[in-house]
């Protein structure tokens, strides 16, 4: 399978990005083609201008500065995003990526005269998520779990109609010991390299 791994944490050395090196071990080992998109190493802008709002229905092709992220959605197979969930939620950088990449002939197409998307990632057929908390599983669920049905559910609709998703997070992480850490860790790595 064709994977794309998004990663998005400012920090090289943070736990996040231990997670990405497990993520791509596992996926290696299991003989996937992999790419990865490292939005705070790419120094990507995630704020929607004004000119990508007013021509958001414009061709894809016609925004050179998402050349690359574009290609490389509509190449994979298979989306894993790692990232900590900050605010409930994905991080703004990856958010914006989702914003400025997940657009009008890309993600979904809108044809004239017509008031329903379609679809436009049918050849993604698994989105897995791996995140980490601040707060609980409860917590989370009190909350409504915001990043997780952005995830989950309105990626999920712009891809494969069968595309099957994943969430693998730990929760509670500034509560966890050295031992649940690596644990989830090797989690990571047995989930990713059996995708």
């Amino acid at each position: 399978m064709k994977v794309l791994v998004v990663y998005c944490h400012p920090l090289d050395d943070s736990f996040a990005a231990s997670l990405r090196e497990r993520a791509l071990i596992g996926l290696s080992s299991a003989g996937h083609q992999v790419r990865l998109t490292d939005l705070y190493a790419d120094d990507f802008d995630p704020a929607l201008s004004a000119w990508e709002h007013v021509h958001h229905l414009d061709p894809p092709d016609t925004k050179p500065d998402i050349a690359r992220y574009v290609d490389d959605l509509r190449w994979c197979e298979g989306l894993v995003l790692v990232y900590p969930t900050w605010w409930s939620t994905q991080p703004a950088m990856l958010k914006g990526w989702f914003d400025r990449v997940w657009v009008q002939g890309v993600a979904y197409h809108l044809p004239e005269g017509s008031n329903r998307i379609r679809p436009g990632l049918a050849q993604i057929r698994r989105i897995v998520v791996v995140t980490t908390h601040g707060s609980s599983k409860l917590v989370n669920a009190l909350q409504g779990e915001g990043g997780k049905r952005v995830a989950l559910r309105s990626l999920r609709v712009l891809a494969s109609k069968r595309a099957r998703t994943r969430w693998i997070a730990l929760y509670a992480i500034d509560r966890t010991s050295h031992h649940q850490r690596t644990k989830f860790l090797e989690r990571v790595q047995r989930d990713l390299s059996r995708l």
